[in-house]
């Protein structure tokens, strides 16, 4: 399975950077939007995604950087937008306009496919979902800006088995030992000791940017 960055802090040549983050998850499963729609389609275009073949949006959390481009929705047709229930009631009316647009409200952990899972909201004064995608290789995890913190995240995380991976914005973490057990880490968009985390974990640690495939 596939993780491609469509949106972030960094990019590849050919694609454009930008505060924010999303990533598809096999063609299939859109996380998160980034902040602006138009950076969010030329990235998309520019790394030959099939529209067409996305039938599930997960959003982790109300912030701009993560559901600016949500206008994409016009685009993907009958689709299934999994928000944390803590959502405003103007955005979930924004997103609800979108024809073909079955919205899921989050609270508890639940299964979004047979291979991905949500973990319910998580956290207090910003409340976040984020999602566990199971592989052959084991379970990886993904989030948006890890505001709960990311080893409460991890640990809720790990109440379904080992983590191969760790893919998404960290945010402020500094208990970088966490991650000693992970096979794969990938820090993205927010994390501010991103530096630190490729100093310490040199074989295991992948860039993030946009237009980077991992495969997980």
């Amino acid at each position: 399975m596939n993780i491609s960055i469509l949106y972030d802090n960094m990019a590849r040549e050919g694609y454009r950077a930008d505060w924010g983050f999303s990533c598809l998850i096999d063609e299939s499963l859109l996380f998160d939007t980034g902040r602006d729609l138009n950076i969010l389609l030329h990235n998309m275009n520019s790394l030959g995604v099939d529209f067409s073949k996305i039938k599930r949006v997960v959003l982790s959390h109300q912030h701009r950087d993560h559901v600016g481009g949500i206008g994409i929705l016009e685009k993907l047709g009958e689709v299934e937008v999994f928000l944390p229930s803590s959502i405003s009631k103007p955005l979930k009316k924004s997103i609800e306009r979108f024809e073909g647009i079955r919205v899921v409200e989050v609270s508890e952990p639940q299964d979004i496919t047979d291979d991905v899972m949500t973990l319910g909201e998580l956290g207090t004064r910003i409340k976040e979902q984020s999602i566990v995608v199971q592989t052959e290789k084991g379970n990886s995890l993904i989030c948006g800006c890890a505001h709960p913190g990311l080893e409460v995240i991890m640990d809720n995380a790990l109440e379904y088995g080992p983590l191969y991976g760790v893919i998404g914005g960290f945010h402020d973490f500094d208990r970088l030992l966490a991650l000693e057990y992970s096979r794969l880490i990938v820090p993205c968009h927010c994390t501010s000791k991103k530096e630190e985390i490729r100093t310490l974990y040199k074989l295991t640690s992948k860039e993030c940017a946009v237009g980077k495939v991992i495969e997980i």
